[in-house]
């Protein structure tokens, strides 16, 4: 029961993060969600940040990298959004966006878990 209170309260504070950061970036004129990109990019390099921790020292405890992990990271990365904006960029026709929005994404969001592990490795 502590687990799951633990990756409900995480996933709280990541969701609402997420909320305010989507707010603060997102363009309404342009329609680019940067809000979700910089969540899903940030998130990224914090779960190979907190992963490469658990892995190197084991000085996180599972309930920590479930809060942290599973909980905070679960809820401030979003994929479900990322596939909602991308069916809008493809309904709308924005090929364009589109491909560059899912191409960057997987990359840089990929980039960011290795980087994250390799900066815990690295000190």
């Amino acid at each position: 029961m502590k687990q799951l209170a633990l990756v409900f309260i995480g996933g709280g504070l990541g969701s609402t993060l997420r909320y305010g950061l989507s707010k603060y970036l997102d363009s309404f004129e342009t329609g680019i969600p940067y809000g979700t990109f910089a969540a899903n990019i940030i998130g990224s390099l914090l779960i190979g940040i907190i992963l490469g921790l658990a892995l190197k020292n084991e000085t996180l405890s599972q309930n920590t990298v479930l809060f942290l992990a599973t909980g905070f990271c679960g809820g401030f990365t979003t994929f479900s959004t990322f596939a909602y904006e991308n069916h809008v960029f493809l309904k709308s026709g924005d090929f364009m966006s589109f491909a560059l929005y899912t191409i960057a994404s997987f990359v840089v969001g990929f980039a960011m878990v290795f980087l994250g592990m390799w900066l815990v490795k690295l000190f």
